[in-house]
This record gives structure tokens, C-alpha cells and sequence, in this order.
């Protein structure tokens, strides 16, 4: 069985086995948690594991990354937590690394740590926010990633997304599609500036960061990547006009206390949601041959999913004519 199929057919038995062949001793109990990328299991203990009840076991999707990218994942959770900002670090196992190989795949197990997603931010929350990316920037900025993507038209969106995905758009808009996309991409290649890239979360999203009771923490750093500090802000922000500026003043307020924000990076942030879109799509089209991927995204394949797609393009890449 190669490392693919076993990667799909995971079952109970392999990744409790996986867990106490690194020395782990399980009651049996788990719980797969959503996670469409990786493969992902809550875990109980039945001794604890420095003062954890519960680990949560990561096997990650092969041939995705190297495992020289995979431990620089692991050092940068490590970096901030060595400077005590809340981020979820993966266990030393007994080997002395944070990376397993069980059956053809890398594995990692972390602590299991509760929070709520924040549904809205209320009262003083945006600037906790501001204040802690400043910190996990500043670390950032400290030493760079020499085996994870680089944020421009390169990354998993860019120009090669776009050929690869020519066999999926359907033949009705694909026109159209690869016009907004092009002139998506072309605007990209002139306004990024990789001499102000450092490395960054890079799917800071209101699912990804979670409240324990006490603060704010990050979790799921998977797609870490070098890339514009813009890139941590644009998708926890929902608001339009006043509100929006409201929210954007005060997570700018709590970024500054430690660290200075490029405020000219605003102006790309609709560029990126265009790289985003693209990079979404080319993401579901590569894991296509994963079976859960037609389950889960059963309008890829039509045109009602691709004219949908063409509207949010062609709305980013026209806003500048109008």
C-alpha cells in the first residue's frame, strides 16, 4: 500500500498504533477532527503526557511537504513559545524531534488545547489581536524560511495554478475566468515587494485563532509561508466602511505598541482575495483524486460553481476601471 492510499484509508487501529509507537499510552478513545488537508485525531491518554490528558496526532497529506518544510513549521511554533506567545508548539518526542514516519507518512502529535472561535470581536479584542500578531511578526522577522512557499504569483494560486486548471473551468467562462485572473496575477507581480516579506501565519482566519478564556492563540500553521504582514490581517476583518475602518484603526493600534504596520499593504489586500480565490480552486482541483473531495465539494465540476467563481474574479480585477 503506497503512502497515498494509506494516507485515505487511516483507520483507528493505525493511528492509535502510530500514538504508542511513540511512546503514548492510549485508552483507545479518539475522535477524527475536521480537517479536509491533513489527517487529524483527538486523542485520550490513559497516563498523561507532561500534564496532558489529551494529544492531538497530525499526519500530513504526503508529498506535500518536505520534511525539512514541515520541521521549519515546527520551529517557528517553537520560536514563540520560547518567547511565551500563545501558539500551539508540537510534542519532542522520544526520538528528540517533533516529526514520526509511520507508514510512508510524517507525523506530529501536539497538546490538545481548548478555546472558542470568536463568532465577532467585542470590547477590547481587535487590539489584543493587533498586539499579538505584532509579537508573532517580530519573531518572524528573526530568521527566514528556507523550504516554505513564498506569498507572490508563485505560491499555490499563481500563474502555474491557473494552466493547471484550464482542463477544469468550464468552457463557458473560461474566457473570462483567465482574463480576471491574468490581470489578477499581472497586478500582483508589480505591487509585491518580497524585501518586505517575512515569515507569517499565512491563514489567519477567525477559525485558526482561538480564545482560551484568558487570551487570544494560533493554531494550524500548516500553510506558513514567507510572505507580506497584510496576508495575517485581511480575512479576521468583516467590516465595510466605518466599521471596517473602525476595526482596521484598532488592531493597528494594538500591532504598533510593538511593532511598525506598512499601512500601504492595505491596498493589496484585494489582489490577494483574488489569489486566494485562485489558489482555493486549484487546491480543490489537486486534491480531486482524495476520495473525500467530491464528497465534500460536489459543485466543482459544474457551471454554476465556475460563473460563481468568474463573478468574485472579475469584481477584484475590473474595481480599478471603475
Amino acid at each position: 500500500m503506497n503512502s497515498k492510499s494509506s494516507f485515505y484509508n487511516l483507520d483507528p487501529e493505525k493511528v492509535l498504533q502510530a500514538a504508542e509507537t511513540e511512546g503514548f499510552l492510549t485508552t483507545g478513545e479518539f475522535s477524527q477532527l475536521n480537517s479536509y488537508e491533513n489527517r487529524v485525531f483527538d486523542i485520550r491518554l490513559e497516563k498523561s503526557f507532561e500534564n496532558h490528558t489529551n494529544i492531538i496526532a497530525k499526519f500530513y497529506r504526503p508529498n506535500r511537504w518536505s520534511k525539512d518544510a514541515i520541521l521549519e513549521e515546527h520551529q517557528f511554533l517553537w520560536d514563540l513559545q520560547a518567547e511565551s506567545i500563545p501558539a500551539v508548539a508540537p510534542l519532542k518526542l522520544k526520538s528528540g524531534s517533533t516529526i514520526s514516519e509511520q507508514y510512508g507518512m510524517y507525523a506530529a502529535f501536539f497538546p490538545k488545547v481548548r478555546g472558542r472561535m470568536p463568532q465577532e470581536f467585542v470590547g477590547d479584542e481587535l487590539f489584543q489581536i493587533g498586539r499579538l500578531m505584532a509579537q508573532v511578526h517580530n519573531i518572524g522577522a528573526r530568521r527566514k524560511a528556507l523550504h516554505r512557499p513564498v506569498l507572490d504569483t508563485s505560491y499555490y494560486g499563481g500563474w502555474a495554478t491557473l494552466d493547471f486548471l484550464q482542463d477544469w473551468i468550464a468552457p463557458e467562462v473560461r474566457g473570462r475566468y483567465n482574463d480576471a485572473a491574468e490581470s489578477i496575477l499581472r497586478k500582483l507581480d508589480d505591487i509585491l515587494n518580497p524585501s518586505e516579506f517575512i515569515r507569517i501565519h499565512g491563514d489567519c482566519h477567525k477559525g485558526n485563532l482561538l480564545h482560551n478564556g484568558q487570551q487570544f492563540f494560533l493554531v494550524d500553521f500548516d500553510d506558513f509561508c514567507t510572505g507580506p504582514v497584510i496576508q495575517d490581517f485581511w480575512m479576521l476583518l468583516s467590516g465595510e466602511g466605518e466599521e471596517g475602518q473602525r476595526e482596521r484603526d484598532e488592531i493597528i493600534k494594538g500591532y504598533e505598541e510593538l511593532r511598525e504596520f506598512p499601512d500601504h499593504q492595505w491596498a493589496w489586500v484585494p489582489w490577494l482575495r483574488g489569489l486566494r480565490i485562485l489558489s482555493y480552486a486549484g487546491w480543490i482541483a489537486k486534491r480531486w483524486e482524495d476520495p473525500s473531495f467530491p464528497r465534500l465539494f460536489p459543485e466543482f465540476n459544474t457551471y454554476r460553481y465556475w460563473a460563481e467563481e468568474v463573478e468574485a474574479l472579475e469584481r477584484i480585477a475590473w474595481a480599478q476601471y471603475q
